[in-house]
């Protein structure tokens, strides 16, 4: 596996996202909602309204995401 990972990290961006997606797809899915996860959206929605400082602006998000 060390090697199939040392020669997957020699390809090019583009071919090393497509060789990702296709192993992502290949996986069960580990997390399923009956309901296509509109249940925890709803709740998170609810959690927002109730205390809005537990969210961040879009800049913030970006930001967590560059590090």
């Amino acid at each position: 596996m060390t090697e199939i990972e040392a020669q997957a990290l020699r390809l090019p961006d583009g071919q090393r996202a497509v060789l990702a997606a296709h192993l992502l797809d290949s996986l069960p899915a580990v997390l399923h909602d009956d309901d296509g996860g509109i249940a925890e959206a709803m709740l998170r929605d609810a959690e927002l309204d109730r205390d809005p400082s537990a969210g961040m602006t879009l800049e913030e998000f970006k930001a967590a995401f560059d590090r």
